[in-house]
């Protein structure tokens, strides 16, 4: 398989000969081998395997995203991404800077939430005149 990690801005990681991934999602983790259907799957924040015959077995740390296989290419596209070889790091690193938000994030976030409300209040405000 062909694997592409995308961020917002760059291409992360390109690797050919990819024998297998792992990717975990809201649901659980799951497979892929070279000769799965396509599918579609959104990404939750973990850790990413993948493996080759030259490389190994090599992990990422992903925040959430989408994967995407289509015949032989896998296309991962993240917020942000990690590499490294101590997967006990990998995993802090998840915690720590992926499931956290930090307090710019959470504002940005509590202002749309209080825009996208006001819209919706005025729109069937609208509706019923």
């Amino acid at each position: 398989m062909n694997l592409k990690v995308l961020l917002p801005f760059q291409v992360f990681a390109e690797k050919t000969g990819v024998s297998r991934i792992v990717a975990e999602t809201p649901d659980g983790s799951f497979g892929l081998l070279p000769h799965r259907l396509d599918c579609v799957a959104a990404l939750a924040p973990g850790i990413l395997i993948y493996e080759t015959e030259a490389d190994g077995e090599v992990f990422l740390a992903v925040d959430e995203g989408v994967l995407v296989k289509t015949g032989p290419d896998v296309l991962v596209s993240v917020r942000r991404a990690l590499t490294g070889t101590d997967l006990g790091q990998l995993r802090e690193a998840v915690e720590k800077e992926f499931l956290t938000l930090d307090e710019h994030e959470q504002s940005t976030r509590a202002v749309m939430a209080k825009l996208e409300i006001g819209l919706l209040r005025r729109f069937a405000t609208f509706q019923h005149e």
